[in-house]
């Protein structure tokens, strides 16, 4: 997918400002570009995963997301990928129930922090690997997470075709994206991007729906222990234009409601 189709249908895949973030120079890094050329570094966690991680724990505060996920794609005595890792944040939740976790991570940086993270825990590992090049077998995975991806949705069919053919037969791909339709989070993503929400939530749908994928909303919020930790959230993920607006009209406000959209096809 091209960087500016991206930021038409995935607004958090790339820096809302209006320029493509530099990813950090380094041989690691060019050297993962070389190898997954399907890569497109993540400024918000890839600049910023002390802030990220903060953002992750907002969204698993509320809990909604996860339980919505479990539903959809229960993953107890599974084998289960979390495509495009990060730093490892979710992993140990799913090791807790699944029978083996692999996380997937293109980014040399964030790949070695999700391995610092989950090296203790048993039946779990962190390989090199994209949407397009996961290195795993045919068949050998019963489901598939996959997080704000810009590796899915429309013009990434090849990521799709990957992901079910690592999928067992009857095994679940669930994608969670954002619902640009409801919430406080839709209101400041309209405000950023350059397309119409309505334009933006119309293409992801169309696509994932010719695809045979089911679609559920999930209604939630960020709550964050103090406003700073919102502000700083806000920063990694938006404008500063935008985001100073936003917190003038709301000068209490240390959370935000969030819509969700989970995505799943199932192979």
């Amino acid at each position: 997918m091209t960087d500016e189709r991206a930021a038409a249908v995935h607004g958090r895949s790339r820096d809302l400002a209006g320029e493509i973030a530099a990813e950090p120079a380094s041989g690691s890094t060019a050297a993962a570009r070389g190898t997954f050329p399907d890569w497109r570094f993540a400024p918000n966690i890839g600049s910023h995963p002390d802030v990220y991680e903060a953002e992750n724990q907002a969204l698993d505060r509320a809990g909604h997301v996860l339980a919505a996920m479990r539903r959809l794609a229960p993953w107890s005595g599974r084998t289960v990928i979390d495509l495009g890792c990060g730093t490892g944040y979710w992993m140990p939740g799913y090791a807790r129930d699944a029978r083996e976790v692999i996380g997937i991570e293109p980014d040399p940086a964030l790949r070695a922090a999700a391995a610092a993270r989950t090296g203790g825990l048993s039946g779990v590992e962190v390989i090199a690997g994209s949407a397009e090049h996961m290195g795993l077998p045919d068949r050998s995975a019963d489901v598939i997470h996959a997080r704000f991806a810009y590796f899915f949705g429309p013009g990434a069919d090849a990521g799709l075709a990957e992901a079910l053919r690592v999928l067992r037969p009857g095994g679940s791909l669930v994608v969670i994206d954002n619902d640009h339709r409801w919430g406080q989070f839709a209101e400041l993503l309209a405000a950023a991007s350059p397309q119409p929400a309505q334009y933006a939530a119309a293409t992801v749908d169309a696509w994932w729906h010719k695809r045979g994928a089911s679609r559920q909303e999930v209604r939630s919020e960020w709550r964050f222990p103090s406003r700073a930790d919102l502000e700083a959230v806000l920063r990694i993920e938006f404008p500063d234009q935008v985001t100073d607006t936003w917190l003038a009209r709301h000068p209490r406000a240390i959370g935000l409601t969030y819509g969700y959209v989970l995505f799943s096809v199932i192979a």
